[in-house]
C-alpha cells in the first residue's frame, strides 16, 4: 500500500538520521563541536543513576552490581591543516545535576560563560582559555574532569581508558568541551558505557521495566475475560466486539514488546531497534483503532446505522494522519534513544498529534450529541441506556486526560534540569493506565452475550435516522376500529399484529 511504503520511507530515514547510540552504550562517530556561548561542546550524554555502595573488595568499578560511567576509546580528531600547533585541554566533564553551577562563571555579575575570558582571567578566578570550573561543596570529589591536548602536528588525541564509579544517586551529565576556536572543525569518536546496580537501563526508564511487566498481566486477564465470552458467545458476536478483540489482542503484544524491550535493552546494554519498532508501531495501530472505533461508534455505526455513507472517507482520513503523525513521534522519541533527556524535535512533533487528538475528542463527543438525541426521540430504550453509560465513560476519561496534561506541563515547566526524574517515568504510564481503563469499560458495556444481537443494527425501518423523525413509535391505544374508518373489515388478529409491528 503507498501509505504504509511511505511510512517505512520516513521510518527509515529517521531512524538513520538519529544519533547513533545504541542502550547505555554512547557512541559518538565522527560528532562535531557545536558552538555554545564562548565554549565548543557535544553533548556526551544524559542519564539518572541510582546510587551504589562502595566497593568494599577493592575490585574494579565495572563489575556486577555497581554503578558506573565507563570512557572507552574516546578519540579527538582534527583536520590536518589545523595541526600545526599544540592546543590546550579538551576537557570531558562529568557533573551531578546538582553541581551544574559549578561550571563557568561571569565577571561581575555579567553573562555567564563557559571558558574563562580576559576579566575573569584579571581577577585571577581562571587561566584564559581554559574551562571554568571548581569542586562542589556538596558532593566531594566532584564533578569529574579530565582530558587531553594536541601536540604540534597530531591529528588525533587518545584519551586513556577509565571508569567513574557513582556513589551517589543523581542525573548525571557528560560534555566534552574546549576553548579552541581553531578547532571548531574537531570531531570525537568513541563510546562511554553508562550502568545501573541493576542493569543498562538509564535510571527514569529503570521503573518501566516492572510497569510493562504488570500490565501485561493485566492485558493477559482481560483477555481471558473477553476471549472466555467471545467464545461462549460467538454466534452472538457483532462487528463491533470484532473491533475490540483487535484492540485487546494489539494492547497484549504492545505491552509484551515493550517488556521484552527493556528486559534485553537493561541485560545486554544494546537497545534492539528491532523489538522497539515493532513495539512502537503496536501501540500506534491499537490507539489509531481505538480512536476510530470510539468515533464510529459515537455515530452510531453498526448499532444504529448500517454505514457512516460519506463520512467513510473522512474518518480513514483523519484516521491515517493521526497514524503517521503518532508513528513519526514515537520512532523518534524511542527509537535510539539511550538519555534520560527530550530534546525540542520531541515537543514539535508532539503539537500535531495534540491537535489530531482535540479533533477526535471534539468530533466525538459533537457525534454521541446527536446519536443520543434521535435514540432518545426514537424511545430505543436499550441502546440509549448503554450509550449514555459509554458517554460518562468517554466524558471521565477526557476530564482526567485534560487535568493530567496540565499537570505534565506543570512538571515539565518546572523540572528544566530533569531533577525529578526518579518520578518521571509515571508520566507515559499514566497513559497507558488511563486507556487500559477505558477500554475495560468498553469491554464491560460491550462484553459478548447471550443478548447481544440487541445492541446491533436491524433493518427493518425503525432505525434509519435519515427518515423522518417524526414518525411515532409509540404504541396506539386501542379503540374500536370499524370497516368505515378503514375501508374495509379486518380481524382482531391483523390489528394486535399491526400492534406489534409497532412495537
Amino acid at each position: 500500500m503507498p501509505f504504509l511504503d511511505s511510512l517505512t520511507a520516513i521510518s527509515l530515514l529517521l531512524f538513520v538520521t538519529v544519533l547513533t547510540v545504541h542502550a547505555s552504550v554512547h557512541n559518538y562517530a565522527g560528532v562535531k563541536f557545536a558552538r555554545k556561548g564562548n565554549a565548543y561542546v557535544v553533548h556526551g550524554g544524559s542519564e539518572g543513576i541510582y546510587y551504589s555502595h562502595p566497593n568494599l573488595n577493592g575490585s574494579d568499578a565495572s563489575s556486577n552490581g555497581d554503578a558506573y560511567i565507563k570512557f572507552e576509546e574516546i578519540i579527538f580528531r582534527r583536520p590536518q591543516e589545523a595541526s600545526n600547533f599544540s592546543t590546550g585541554m579538551i576537557y570531558a566533564i562529568l557533573f551531578e545535576v546538582d553541581d551544574r553551577e559549578t561550571i563557568g562563571g561571569s565577571a561581575y555579575g555579567g553573562q555567564r560563560a563557559i571558558c574563562c575570558t580576559a576579566d575573569l582571567a584579571k581577577l585571577g578566578a581562571c587561566k584564559e582559555g581554559e574551562v571554568i570550573h571548581r569542586l562542589s561543596t556538596s558532593n566531594p570529589g566532584w564533578p569529574e574532569i579530565f582530558g587531553v591536548s594536541f601536540d604540534v602536528n597530531d591529528e588525533t588525541s587518545t584519551m586513556q581508558p577509565r571508569s567513574v564509579q557513582i556513589t551517589r544517586t543523581g542525573m548525571y551529565n557528560l560534555y566534552f568541551m574546549h576553548c579552541e576556536p581553531r578547532l571548531a572543525d574537531m570531531v570525537v569518536e568513541g563510546k562511554t558505557i553508562w550502568k545501573n546496580p541493576n542493569g543498562y537501563l538509564p535510571g527514569r526508564m529503570a521503573p518501566l521495566l516492572n510497569f510493562y511487566g504488570f500490565m501485561s498481566l493485566a492485558f493477559l486477564v482481560l483477555g481471558i475475560f473477553w476471549f472466555s465470552q467471545y467464545a461462549r458467545f460467538w454466534k452472538e458476536v457483532l462487528h463491533l466486539q470484532n473491533c475490540i478483540t483487535l484492540v485487546i489482542t494489539l494492547g497484549m503484544l504492545e505491552m509484551a514488546l515493550w517488556y521484552f524491550d527493556y528486559a534485553e535493552f537493561n541485560e545486554s546494554g544494546v537497545r534492539p531497534t528491532g523489538i522497539t519498532i515493532w513495539a512502537v508501531t503496536f501501540g500506534t495501530i491499537k490507539r489509531t483503532i481505538s480512536r476510530l472505533i470510539i468515533l464510529t461508534v459515537s455515530m452510531g455505526y453498526g448499532v444504529v446505522r448500517p454505514t457512516l455513507g460519506g463520512l467513510t472517507s473522512k474518518v480513514v482520513m483523519l484516521g491515517g494522519t493521526f497514524f503517521l503523525a503518532s508513528e513519526v513521534l514515537e520512532l523518534v522519541e524511542h527509537v535510539g534513544a539511550v538519555s534520560d533527556f527530550s530534546g525540542k524535535a520531541i515537543l514539535f512533533l508532539s503539537l500535531p498529534v495534540a491537535v489530531l487528538d482535540a479533533f477526535f475528542v471534539l468530533w466525538i463527543f459533537t457525534s454521541l450529541s446527536s446519536t443520543l438525541n434521535k435514540l432518545q426521540a426514537k424511545r430505543m430504550m436499550a441502546k440509549l441506556d448503554i450509550y449514555r453509560k459509554f458517554t460518562n465513560a468517554l466524558a471521565v476519561a477526557v476530564i482526567v486526560s485534560v487535568g493530567w496534561i496540565c499537570y505534565e506541563l506543570y512538571f515539565k515547566s518546572t523540572d528544566i534540569y530533569n531533577e525529578q526524574w526518579q518520578n518521571a517515568w509515571i508520566i507515559p504510564a499514566f497513559w497507558h493506565v488511563l486507556s487500559f481503563s477505558l477500554l475495560c469499560v468498553i469491554c464491560a458495556l460491550w462484553a459478548p452475550s447471550q443478548n447481544s444481537m440487541r445492541y446491533a443494527y436491524s433493518d427493518d425501518g425503525s432505525e434509519e435516522f435519515d427518515k423522518d423523525d417524526t414518525l411515532t413509535l409509540i404504541k396506539p391505544s386501542p379503540v374500536p376500529i370499524s370497516a368505515k374508518d378503514v375501508g374495509d373489515v379486518r380481524s382482531e388478529d391483523d390489528v394486535d399484529l399491526e400492534e406489534d409491528k409497532t412495537e
